[in-house]
């Protein structure tokens, strides 16, 4: 990435020689040329929220910018970024959403996320540390920046504007100044589960800013509680992906002798999934963690891994994340040990699932969605 500061190399985490995805893109070094040529001061205290893959704080490093990112992936990308380059451990400070923020942000660099819940999240955390003389500037390409972005600088910051598009990239410019009514963080949000939906009916859901349908149950995860594996006796069951926790919750409540873990590389989203077993005093045993999958757990540790694998990376549509989880699960499970899935019906896991596994069954189907199950042999 070529950059006013030199031409720091990047790459993804983990690496994948198949992806061709780079580790940055043009909303990241129109930012960061848009503050060389502004002669911005970074002398202060530089805040960078949510940059993708540590291309931001790479190519700032010197400036001692501290990031904050709900991804593991993120962390992991920029710490292995920070080493690529030279950068010395403790250079750039590393925090997630869920820290304390900075006290007090001179300069506050924003790559736009694509969950507005997200962005209002971090914008109202931050605003107490924000002063009239802080130099904000967001940054996305052109497709993730709409009104209801600009509206959300404005109505938490100050007076914002647009700059215009290059390499359909654009920036966000936001005077800071005091706000009259700045709202009240809403999230996190809670919301109450259906009657018809198996174990959890009627429960109670806890949603951190930013994880996947943060006010309904979404359709496909609605199917797949459904259609959970049922008659079990205990095991170490696996909530892959874990999100808000639902699925997780569900088997919980189902076997209380299982010991269910919820994983997932959202920070946001193991803090909704702890929040939602604890809102419904699940009995049993359960752990949460944030990481990458299931690549740590010992092989053949695990009885069932419940997953509903995303087919997005930002704006990209992608398998790759899926892919990854599958195999996951494959090494994770003992024999005997079951991997079920819930995904579009024009997905077509079932191919890729038959590759890795030997086999695949179709649990349960509708128009829109297929449950699979696949056996470790």
């Amino acid at each position: 990435m070529t950059t006013p500061w030199g031409e720091p190399v990047l790459a993804r985490f983990p690496e994948d020689p198949r992806d061709r995805l780079r580790a940055w893109d043009a909303s990241d070094t129109y930012l960061l040329r848009h503050l060389a040529e502004r002669r911005v001061p970074l002398s202060g205290t530089v805040v960078v929220v949510g940059d993708r893959w540590g291309a931001l704080v790479t190519a700032l490093a010197a400036h001692h910018p501290t990031q904050i990112t709900d991804s593991w992936l993120g962390q992991e990308a920029t710490r292995a970024n920070l080493a690529r380059n030279g950068v010395a451990p403790g250079t750039v400070r590393l925090l997630t959403t869920q820290d304390p923020p900075p006290d007090r942000i001179d300069v506050l660099l924003v790559r736009v996320p694509k969950s507005l819940a997200l962005l209002e999240d971090q914008l109202l955390r931050l605003a107490p540390a924000v002063h009239a003389e802080t130099v904000v500037v967001g940054t996305g390409m052109v497709k993730e920046i709409h009104t209801s972005t600009l509206n959300l600088f404005e109505r938490i910051l100050g007076p914002t504007r647009t700059s215009l598009a290059e390499k359909k990239a654009r920036l966000v410019l936001c005077t800071p100044e005091p706000v009259p009514a700045r709202p009240p963080n809403p999230w996190p949000h809670r919301y109450t589960l259906p009657e018809d939906i198996g174990p959890v009916s009627g429960r109670t859901v806890v949603n951190h800013a930013g994880v996947f349908c943060a006010d309904r149950l979404d359709i496909g995860t609605r199917f797949l509680l459904k259609h959970l594996p049922a008659g079990r006796d205990g095991g170490r069951v696996v909530d892959l992906g874990c999100g808000n926790g639902v699925v997780g919750t569900a088997m919980a409540l189902a076997d209380p002798r299982a010991e269910v873990l919820f994983v997932d590389e959202s920070f946001q989203a193991v803090a909704s999934a702890e929040a939602t077993y604890r809102a419904n005093g699940v009995p049993g045993h359960a752990e949460f963690r944030v990481g990458d999958g299931l690549s740590d757990l010992p092989a053949g540790s695990v009885d069932l891994v419940l997953n509903n694998p995303p087919f997005h990376s930002h704006q990209a549509t992608t398998d790759a994340t899926a892919r990854r989880m599958f195999a996951d699960a494959h090494r994770a499970l003992r024999p005997g040990g079951e991997l079920w899935v819930i995904g579009n019906r024009h997905l077509g896991y079932h191919v890729r699932l038959r590759r890795l596994f030997g086999n695949s069954e179709v649990v349960a189907s509708d128009p829109k969605f297929v449950v699979l199950k696949a056996v470790r042999r």
